[in-house]
């Protein structure tokens, strides 16, 4: 029986804590790719192949992570196991300012260096070759601990979403915290740039990454289940719970007392495998372009440091058009009547069909470098907007006991896509810099990002093709079948 009270709206504070947490971790993610082209690579004698084995070994361990981080929010539950996940990511990123006065002390035996003596000690020590060995190996060490940590957000925040949220608002709820992935991205280049022109790229580390343990102190006090929140009264409680009332697969048992799908029989459902392709194929992309567009902004157009800023945010800006990703499958379900899965999916194929225009960045950035910025930008929308939706299918699908541990394996497809984009661009931008590569009339290194460009725009397409053959109809799982 509905009740007759005004509905409260306490779901939206909760969606804006997942939106401020995804916020602090794509800062996190963003501070060593704006920082090295002009601090980090220098300092230590980065090549694009050393980068590129640093940011393909977090795409790695982040994979491996993502695995296991899913089971164990799922085990700890919401409130602790983003707790544990924010606050680990936190201290990784707060690591990396220390890894200059690590290779230093490693390489002339001083431990008591400050920030500015390190440099000095780096300039003077040793061969490049082990400079660029120890500090790659620290860096390293330190992504490993922000993979552990970050890979707990999106199985944790998935999971909050289906707490709180009926599965007709779920994409919408999802595309609205994915934003904060956008927003992040956005405010990087000022402020990490900002502080590092300031304070030193050590200190960029350090501030970023003291946001994470603000934000847990927020949640601690914020974040309850909604059936034992009293900030959330009868009529939202009915609101949130609508999918019980309404299925009979939804309302045979409480949550509580059904059968848990294991591990293992996770992997028996053609949509694990459906969701898993399609983070293999897309998740890359994205991850490519957060990570390489600095220094493709640098190579390709000579823009340095502090004058990326505005191509950045102008690019960055562009993708909060993905919030139409959590609108789009609304009007299919709600006004063309489509089930939850359906409307997901002819949303994705739209939103699959705009990363093409990456193939036009290149030919059009001979005229200016605004272009490329505008058409990759539409692209990252695409993604953000494809996201919110290939996340909303898991719990579409699977029941809530699944849905992190589901998301998590998920994830780690994606990370492996990624560590293959990732390590595979910079052999390549590198190979095609020292070879004075030619292809499609693109010489060197641009020649290079032509080619990755021309993966990227057909990812999605592809990515949605098998999924659609996987599962092409909406069934949602039982586990007391």
């Amino acid at each position: 029986m509905r009740s007759n009270e005004k509905m409260s709206n306490y779901r939206w504070m909760i969606c804006a804590m997942l939106f401020f947490a995804t916020t602090v971790n794509y800062l996190d993610r963003q501070v060593l790719s704006l920082t090295w082209p002009k601090f980090i690579g220098p300092e230590f004698g980065w090549t694009n192949d050393d980068y590129g084995n640093i940011t393909s070994m977090f795409s790695i361990l982040y994979a491996v992570c993502m695995l296991f981080a899913g089971r164990f929010v799922d085990r700890l539950d919401t409130k602790k196991g983003f707790l544990w996940a924010i606050g680990i990511w936190s201290v990784g990123a707060c690591m990396h300012a220390f890894c200059g006065i690590a290779t230093a002390g490693i390489s002339v035996g001083s431990w008591t260096l400050s920030f500015s003596e390190a440099h000095d000690a780096i300039k003077t020590a040793g061969s490049t070759a082990q400079i660029v060995s120890l500090s790659v190996t620290l860096f390293i060490c330190c992504r490993f601990v922000l993979a552990l940590g970050e890979a707990g957000n999106f199985p944790a925040a998935i999971k909050a979403t289906a707490e709180y949220f009926p599965k007709k608002d779920r994409a919408f709820s999802t595309s609205i915290f994915n934003s904060g992935a956008t927003i992040g991205a956005m405010i990087a280049p000022a402020s990490i740039l900002f502080i590092a022109e300031k304070y030193g790229w050590e200190m960029s580390f350090i501030i970023i990454g003291l946001l994470g343990f603000i934000w847990m102190g927020f949640w601690v006090f914020i974040y309850n289940k909604p059936e034992q929140h009293p900030k959330v009264n009868k009529a939202e409680l009915e609101y949130i719970q609508q999918d019980k009332l309404q299925s009979p697969v939804e309302s045979e048992k409480p949550e509580a007392e059904r059968r848990k799908l294991s591990f293992i029989e996770c992997f028996k459902f053609r949509q694990t495998w459906a969701f898993a392709f399609g983070k293999f194929m897309t998740d890359g992309v994205w991850w490519f372009y957060l990570f390489w567009m600095p220094i493709y902004l640098q190579t390709t157009f000579g823009l340095k440091g502090m004058q990326q800023i505005w191509p950045l945010t102008v690019l960055y800006t562009i993708v909060m058009l993905s919030i139409v990703g959590g609108w789009l499958p609304s009007y299919f379900i709600d006004k063309k009547g489509m089930n939850p899965y359906a409307g997901r999916m002819k949303s994705m194929f739209i939103f699959a069909l705009f990363p093409i225009l990456a193939l036009f960045a290149q030919p059009l950035g001979s005229y200016t470098y605004w272009l490329p910025v505008v058409l990759i930008g539409i692209a990252c929308a695409a993604h953000q907007a494809w996201s919110a939706n290939i996340f909303s299918t898991v719990g579409d699908m699977f029941p809530k006991s699944a849905i992190a541990t589901v998301t998590g394996i998920g994830g780690m497809a994606g990370g492996i896509g990624a560590y293959f984009i990732n390590k595979g661009a910079g052999k390549l931008f590198d190979y095609a810099a020292d070879s004075h590569m030619n292809f499609m009339g693109f010489t060197n290194e641009t020649a290079g990002y032509f080619i990755v460009f021309c993966f990227c725009a057909f990812a999605y397409l592809i990515g949605w093709i098998v999924m659609k053959a996987l599962v092409p109809k909406y069934k949602v799982i039982s586990v007391d079948e």
